[in-house]
């Protein structure tokens, strides 16, 4: 038993402790199920399928996360408890050991936080001072394994970081898709006037091409996305396309020119087509895509953890594969954009009735949309990823 009562075991601790703690951690547990349950019969009642499907994609998150924890606690011990050599344990190492400190018996946790606190010493200060395990827990280990000469391979304190660390992971890229789900519909939900506007005119697909003549050049949206070059300057295409992400965003000039080319296209018989609604849907059919964590994010995770060594800085640089990541995407979908621009601005200089683009699979990288959509997926987590990473440094 030790010192202050920090190693009572269960049959040493008063009953209505114990009673205590099992009803205020089923009461959250059911809590949480029943809340996820209403919101489930709320989303079916509004026949929303998609957003449905994306909260079947958390529960099974939260069933996986669940099942991590579970063996962690289950087999804390027997990998607590399994002996290496020392020379084992020295060699990729994510903090440097400080041997001095060791042998003046200052604080171990010193050592533990030195790869850390290179890059969150000003903000952290000593919050994130304890990587490694309390004495006592330590010390039995070390027992056990000392009888051998040897060391554990990974500390139950260590296991007990690295379950905070799943867990802190999950809950942060599901909160993060949730923002930007909502965050995008917000932004969507501003189109809806030009969609109430173009709705109260009198729409006729097969008179769309022959009411009038449009000069092609003086559109709204050839003059925002056509200068004039041709196909041979990718390059300064490519320039312009990346610069535009950053102050540009879609008008209603956009808005109407590619909701005509998607009727014409898609649903030449619906005149009355409500794109803003499809929108909303595909939204939302997107997000039940994004909000899991798939398995080679996992894979990544992993890789991350093998790299995270001393000196080589991995957090630091793997925060610029995002930033470059979301950097391309933007400048894609504005290329798009302008693509659709110059096959119709290079072709005429006057057409018969309004301007309409035919949007096409082609126009995206390897002809395939889905890539784009990855590698949202893949920017989303990758973002959760290095916010849970500074969560955990500062719980740990």
């Amino acid at each position: 038993m030790g010192e202050g009562g920090e190693g009572v075991t269960l049959e040493y601790t008063p009953t209505w402790v114990v009673a205590a703690v099992c009803t205020v951690i089923v009461a959250i547990s059911l809590g949480a199920e029943r809340l996820l349950h209403y919101l489930g019969r709320y989303l079916k009642n509004k026949k929303q399928k998609s957003l449905f499907e994306a909260l079947q994609k958390v529960k099974e998150e939260l069933m996986l996360l669940g099942f991590i924890s579970l063996l962690l606690t289950v087999f804390q011990n027997t990998i607590s408890k399994i002996c290496v050599h020392q020379d084992v344990l020295d060699n990729m190492l994510p903090c440097k050991r400080n041997k001095t400190a060791e042998s003046e018996g200052q604080n171990s946790h010193v050592t533990t936080t030195s790869h850390f606190q290179t890059f969150f010493s000003s903000s952290i200060s000593g919050t994130a001072k304890r990587l490694l395990a309390e004495e006592e827990s330590a010390a039995s280990e070390r027992g056990y394994c000392a009888q051998k000469n040897k060391v554990p391979l990974l500390s139950t304190e260590a296991l007990h970081h690295l379950h905070i660390f799943i867990f802190v992971l999950a809950i942060v890229h599901v909160t993060f898709c949730v923002l930007t789900i909502l965050f995008a519909g917000a932004r969507i939900r501003q189109w809806k006037n030009w969609e109430d506007s173009i709705a109260k005119q009198d729409f006729d697909p097969e008179q769309v091409l022959k009411t009038k003549v449009t000069h092609v050049h003086q559109h709204a949206f050839i003059k925002e996305h056509f200068l004039g070059y041709g196909k041979d300057s990718a390059l300064l295409g490519w320039m312009l396309s990346f610069f535009k992400q950053f102050y540009a965003s879609i008008t209603k000039a956009d808005y109407v020119t590619l909701r005509l080319g998607f009727i014409m296209t898609h649903c030449r018989g619906s005149p009355k087509f409500n794109f803003h609604k499809y929108m909303i849907r595909a939204l939302e059919d997107d997000f039940k895509r994004v909000v899991g964590i798939s398995w080679y994010l996992w894979i990544f995770v992993v890789i991350f953890l093998l790299l995270n060594i001393n000196e080589w800085h991995t957090y630091f640089w793997i925060a610029f594969i995002p930033f470059i990541l979301l950097l391309a995407v933007g400048a894609k979908l504005e290329h798009v954009i302008s693509q659709l621009a110059h096959e119709v601005a290079e072709k005429h200089i006057a057409i018969e009735g309004e301007l309409v683009v035919q949007p096409s699979d082609q126009h995206f990288w390897f002809n395939r949309p889905q890539i784009v959509l990855f590698l949202i997926h893949f920017i989303l987590f990758q973002n959760s990823f290095e916010i849970a990473f500074f969560f955990w440094i500062l719980v740990s």
